[in-house]
């Protein structure tokens, strides 16, 4: 059987589902949005009140109408159930403390940033205090510290300077940090990385109580400075009104 010219006909999608719904019910976007009101296409729901109590399973129609007599909106919160669960609620409200919780919980989210220090294997003392510094304040923050010995020329084949380098500083700061990745040649470079003793959140707490500590105490100051200032005000005497030429006048005196 030859098939020059045979065609293959191919089945258009059937418009509808097995359960009779249509494919652009169930497909495309699906939302996050919570379903509310008259969005709410069942017909009967189990019903939760405002304050959390159980209302039962009740018409949709029904708990849309309890839902107008008490100024609230009728929000769908388990749609998979069987009835779905809606419960009375000030929807805008909701959201909106939904909207807060989520912006505190991204302010306390820590993140631990890697730090970079830089050094040369015959750096010299006030160089290395100052390098010393800068990876201590980063330990105090709960940063992590990637050190960093490069080798220059003839350096390269005297790789036990970079190395006792990086011994003397893991010792200098043990009481901050420890030995997260111990010394490594990397081409030129010989690195190592050291991770704070102390959690990013216990430095930032530690971080805000001092600045919180320090404004209580300009507070207090900038308060201490205004009573003295009141109290030496008040100390000083009352500068006399000086009276007018025709009020030292005698009045019974004809002029």
């Amino acid at each position: 059987m030859s098939l020059t010219g045979f065609r293959l006909q191919q089945r258009e999608p059937s418009s509808f589902f097995v359960d009779g719904t249509r494919p652009n019910e169930l497909g495309g976007h699906i939302s996050t949005e919570l379903r509310i009101n008259e969005r709410i296409r069942v017909p009967e729901v189990r019903l939760v009140g405002p304050n959390g109590e159980t209302v039962g399973i009740v018409s949709t129609d029904q708990a849309l109408k309890l839902a107008q007599e008490a100024d609230l909106d009728l929000v769908e919160i388990a749609p998979m159930g069987k009835p779905p669960v809606c419960k009375l609620m000030d929807y805008g409200k909701f959201k909106y403390e939904n909207a807060q919780k989520a912006r505190e919980s991204r302010r306390n989210q820590t993140n631990v940033i890697i730090k970079e220090m830089k050094l040369r294997p015959k750096i010299d003392k006030h160089d290395y205090e100052t390098k010393k510094g800068h990876v201590v304040r980063f330990l105090n923050a709960g940063d992590k510290v990637k050190i960093t010995i490069m080798f220059r020329g003839r350096e390269q084949h005297r790789p036990e300077l970079g190395f006792r380098l990086l011994q003397k500083l893991a010792e200098d700061v043990e009481e901050l940090g420890f030995v997260e990745s111990s010394p490594k040649q990397d081409g030129r470079n010989m690195t190592m990385v050291l991770g704070p003793n102390k959690k990013k959140a216990a430095a930032m707490a530690e971080v805000k109580a001092a600045k919180d500590q320090a404004a209580a105490e300009k507070a207090d100051e900038v308060a201490a400075e205004q009573a003295e200032l009141a109290q030496r005000r008040a100390a000083q005497p009352t500068p006399k009104k000086a009276k007018r030429a025709n009020e030292a006048l005698d009045p019974d005196i004809d002029l």
